[in-house]
């Protein structure tokens, strides 16, 4: 019973320092991204609760304590991967922000969304996944290659179009067939 409580003690290791080491390294101008460092705060923070209680515990029960802190930090992961990047929440904080609390459509779709999907085009020709060409974009051969991996990924999990961004399918509905 011991161990599910260091499995606890862990989680909270975690949660205080990953914001702790993402807001550090943006405040150093660190351009490593923050999943990078939930991964090694959770290294962190897991390899010190499992010392601890195996220090502490006459029969510590590594895999009792692993479960509870991998269920806490990955709970912490898919919250943080759901309010880091995601369009839709963007959306709604800008409409939020802004006078009256509304929005006209068009102002989101020509001011808000082309900022969006600017700075996830930097993203990927920050980590070298294409390059800006004129106007245009190129995959580099090293976004090739993550593409490949990705689409095996994809099919190995099964993962189809989840229609979340199949825009050939909003300008059906938008505009008709």
């Amino acid at each position: 019973m011991m161990s599910f409580v260091y499995g606890l003690i862990g989680v909270a290791f975690y949660v205080a320092l990953a914001p702790a080491m993402v807001f550090t390294a943006q405040r150093a101008g660190l351009s490593t991204p923050p999943t990078i460092l939930l991964g090694f705060a959770a290294i962190v923070a897991h390899s010190l609760s499992v010392a601890l209680g195996a220090m502490s515990v006459t029969q510590f029960q590594y895999w009792d304590a692993a479960s509870i802190f991998g269920f806490g930090v990955m709970g912490h992961v898919f919250a943080f991967g759901a309010v880091y990047k995601s369009v839709s929440l963007e959306i709604l904080l800008n409409v939020a922000q802004r006078p009256g609390h509304t929005a006209p459509l068009a102002d989101i779709v020509d001011r808000l969304a082309p900022d969006i999907f600017r700075g996830r085009a930097d993203i990927l020709i920050d980590g070298g996944q294409v390059e800006r060409i004129g106007t245009s974009f190129a995959v580099t051969a090293k976004g090739r290659a993550f593409a490949d991996k990705l689409a095996r990924i994809r099919r190995a999990f099964a993962v189809g179009d989840s229609g979340l961004y199949d825009f050939a399918e909003q300008a059906k509905k938008t505009h008709g067939p």
